[in-house]
Order: C-alpha cells, then structure tokens, then sequence
C-alpha cells in the first residue's frame, strides 16, 4: 500500500440536515475530521450516526447542509464518485462471504484498473502487468491488516473477526484518504476486538490516512479517537477530546448515564 506523504484533506461537515418523512434524523449537523486523525461517531440508539455515514459515503442526500473532503464538494454525489475521490466505507454486518481473500480484495481495486474488459479478456502484456500489480497491492493490504496467511483461503471458512478484517482491507485496496468504519468490532470477542485495535492503529500510522468510526464499545472509542462528536436525537451534543466528551454533563445525561455506553447499535 502507498505511504500517503502529505496530509490527507479534512473532511467538513456543514449543517447537514436530513429529513424521512417528516422525520429529522440529522439536525443542522457539523464537525470537522482533522486530516491523519481518528474521528468517533457516538451516541444513544437513533441518534442519527447511521445516517451521517450514508451521507458521508453519498447513500443519503441531505435536505441541507454540504461535506466536504478538501475542496471537493460530496453532498450529491454518487457513492461511486465520492469513492473514487478517496472515502472508502466498511458496513456493520458481514457482505463478503463468497470467493478468496485474494478475490475481494482484487474487487476493491477494480475501481483502479486502467486497463479495459477487452485487454483483460485477451490478456494483452500492459493488462497482465496491471493484473500482477493489483495483486501485489491486494497482498499489502492483506498483509497490513493480518490477513497474509489467509490470502489464498476461501473467505467462507474464516472465522466472524478475519471476515470483518476482509471488509476492512478491501476498502483499504482503495487506497483510500478517509476511511469510514462502521461499527468494526462488533459481533467480536475480546481478543478479535484487540486485534482490531492494532489493525487500526497499524494502518493509520503505516498510510497516514483519516479514519472515522461508529462504535458501541466505548472502551475501544476511547483508546482509539483523537476527537468525539456525540449525536442525540440527530443533533450534536458535544464534540472533543474523548476525555472532554467523557466528563460533559450533556453526554452524561444523554448517553453514558443511560446506561448505553455498551449498547448503541444504531
């Protein structure tokens, strides 16, 4: 994978509202992701952190409100173009179960070929060389996230935590500035959860890439987050160090004197 050099843009959300049917489930949202920093999503059940990352990977538009990586303007924008543009997302419940590691992640480069159907299919010298170097990057990344010694390993017969770590490391095949993870350990047991502790923190040194995440395990959040942003009722609470966010009596109140602060699965 690719040594990012410079800083990666800041992704900028700006009073984003979005509204089901008369539902507000964003409310003049906004926050900044500091470039190379890790961002945590928080909040009670409904607060609205799976809507703010659909419209973060353009699977929602909002009814007002922009997002912004860099000067590039991604409120309507297709998924398909916003991650061409460099936000790759991971999904809470497990898609990939069919083919190799290799396979998936060779699906997450697709995006980058250069080389068209026609050269492939006859497997012209520059489209062979281009298939090598696709693979040599899935490889990297498979690497990066533990997975090399199951490259080659049908993705149906690992276990819950190495098929959460295929969905991570085919949206790193991307080569992606921001990366969103939705709820990357969840399901998981406490040495899997670790693990992906290291991972992350593994990729965001080695790539020097944004991460934001959704996560119920506030111990993770909390280890892991340079900045917070707390929802509630689709409206930010609170946003700051996870120790500034830990002590505000609105988070308290809200979130993590409820009793949630283990259970937020929305």
């Amino acid at each position: 994978m690719t040594t990012r050099t410079t800083a990666p843009p800041p992704l900028t959300v700006t009073d984003v509202t979005v509204r089901f049917a008369g539902l507000t489930a964003l409310d003049a949202v906004s926050f900044t992701v500091t470039p190379g920093s890790v961002h945590a999503l928080i909040g009670p059940n409904g607060a609205g952190k799976s809507t703010c990352f659909n419209v973060l990977s353009g699977l929602c538009r909002p009814a007002t409100g922009t997002v912004r990586l860099g000067d590039a303007d991604l409120t309507r924008l297709a998924p398909h173009r916003i991650a061409a543009l460099g936000v790759a997302r991971t999904f809470q419940n497990i898609v990939t179960t069919r083919g190799t590691v290799a396979d998936n992640l060779l699906l997450g480069r697709h995006a980058l070929s250069r080389a068209g159907f026609t050269a492939s299919a006859l497997r012209l010298p520059h489209a062979r060389r281009e298939q090598r170097e696709q693979l040599a990057r899935a490889c990297e990344a498979a690497e990066l996230t533990g997975l090399g010694p199951h490259f080659d390993s049908p993705v149906a017969l690992l276990s819950y935590g190495d098929r959460k770590r295929v969905e991570f490391a085919r949206a790193l095949c991307l080569e992606p500035s921001v990366l969103l993870l939705d709820e990357p350990v969840a399901g998981m047991n406490a040495a899997e959860r670790a693990r992906t502790v290291e991972v992350v923190q593994a990729v965001r040194a080695e790539l020097g890439l944004s991460v934001v995440l959704v996560e119920h395990d506030m111990g993770l959040v909390m280890r892991l987050a340079d900045e917070v942003t707390v929802l509630d009722f689709g409206r930010v609470i609170a946003h700051g160090t996870p120790d500034e966010v830990r002590r505000d009596p609105e988070v308290l109140r809200a979130y993590l004197g409820t009793g949630a602060e283990t259970e937020d699965a929305a």
